[in-house]
């Protein structure tokens, strides 16, 4: 039997995220609406600075569980990023315990964090992994396309690796979707095409976020 994350602790994480992304920099949060009010749902983000990850869980009107790299869990940082349900998982394997407690956090009907692009870069969602649309066939979870937009712009003049503080932060919350055609099969096949289409809905969404916020 798998540990399921705490949905307690990543309430407890959604609100110290609150109180820094909201004391340190502008959040901006557009569309937070669409994130559906219960059920499994999967929050599929760009990744363009390390600050990403915190932002959505700060401004995400629901407790969110991250799967974050492994390499991150380290120190002290190891037991606070599992006390606030976030999820280890080993990007270079097919980490078996990272994905049972993934789905099942979707399976008890919780908010589940992918950065679809498994690793920090542009931001565009250029390159999407298999994962996400695993995650969404298999859990029976929509997608809510999530952008930020402002993290990667200029270093901060205090802390290079931050952005300047007070600076505005925009994050714009899509439409959910579905990443399956409605059949349920899980051949390699079937997510290809899950993910061909996932990509479209990510990149689309970055658009309009851009022509919206103006970035």
């Amino acid at each position: 039997m798998t540990d399921v994350p705490s949905t307690r602790g990543a309430e407890v994480g959604r609100r110290i995220g609150v109180g820094l992304m909201y004391g340190l920099w502008k959040p901006r949060v557009l569309g937070s609406w669409r994130v559906p009010a219960a059920g499994p749902v999967i929050l599929a983000v760009n990744h363009a600075h390390n600050i990403d990850g915190p932002m959505v869980m700060g401004v995400a009107p629901r407790p969110t569980h991250f799967l974050i790299k492994k390499e991150a869990f380290v120190g002290p940082l190891d037991p606070f990023l599992t006390g606030i349900g976030q999820v280890k998982v080993d990007r270079h394997s097919s980490d078996r315990t990272a994905i049972a407690r993934a789905l099942g956090v979707l399976e008890q009907g919780g908010v589940l964090g992918i950065f679809p692009e498994g690793t920090r870069g542009e931001g565009d969602f250029a390159s999407i992994r298999a994962g996400l649309a695993y995650f969404a066939v298999r859990g029976g979870a929509p997608i809510v396309p999530v952008a930020v937009l402002g993290s990667s712009d200029r270093p901060g003049r205090l802390i290079k690796a931050l952005p300047p503080l007070r600076s505005r932060v925009d994050v714009v919350f899509g439409d959910p979707f579905d990443a399956g055609d409605g059949s349920g099969r899980r051949t390699r096949k079937a997510l290809d095409e899950a993910t061909a289409r996932i990509q479209k809905q990510l990149t689309a969404h970055l658009e309009n976020a851009r022509r919206l916020t103006g970035r």
